[in-house]
């Protein structure tokens, strides 16, 4: 009687109009992930085994690399770079230390990094990609954790993502920006494997 589920905590949020940032708040504490997409919610189930060996590589990896101007982190960490309509947490993003708030991120990163999982693809691939592009986030990447696969977007002159780089299993991917840094997706999810 005593405990909160989604579909009480649903009824208690506004009908009929777009939810905002402090509306999230009214969210449970259930291990899924609760974002804002212009107003819209996205709520996302925990994570898999491979999407988390993939993100806690990548981040080990990032953060090796990056340069002083720069933070590495993992999610859950708020970036609400448009308006109170909109809160996504990266499962791995890199800010610019300066832009960066005890609370979260007010702008865009320099980096966001989405891991597909099977019930997240279709919006990171599209509803995300789309949004972090709006918001002016220099580079997005996207990593399939089962093939495994990074797919790299940079936004070129006229503001709009073009693909950089498609990289399968061993292939490299020597990214320059934010900082040097080469990313083998075999290597994300070596974890994975008894041996390694």
């Amino acid at each position: 009687m005593g405990t909160m589920t989604a579909a009480n905590t649903a009824t208690a949020l506004p009908f009929g109009q777009p939810l905002t940032i402090s509306d999230l708040a009214e969210m449970p504490d259930d291990g899924h992930r609760y974002e804002l997409l212009d107003g819209v919610l996205i709520v996302s189930p925990a994570p898999s085994w491979p999407h988390q060996e993939a993100q806690g590589s990548l981040l080990v990896q990032l953060r090796q690399a990056c340069t002083p101007q720069f933070r590495v982190l993992g999610a859950p960490f708020a970036v609400w770079p448009a308006d109170d309509k909109t809160e996504l947490q990266p499962d791995v993003l890199v800010a610019r230390y300066d832009d960066l708030t005890h609370a979260g991120l007010p702008t865009a990163p320099v980096l966001a990094v989405e891991i597909l999982s099977p019930s997240t693809a279709l919006i990171d691939l599209n509803l995300k990609k789309a949004a972090y592009e709006r918001f002016g986030a220099q580079s997005y990447w996207v990593i399939h954790p089962l093939t495994p696969a990074l797919f790299v977007y940079e936004r070129g002159d006229n503001g709009e993502y073009h693909q950089r780089a498609h990289v399968i299993g061993d292939e490299p991917f020597h990214a320059t920006q934010p900082f040097a840094i080469t990313i083998v997706p075999n290597k994300l999810i070596a974890g994975l494997n008894p041996t390694s």
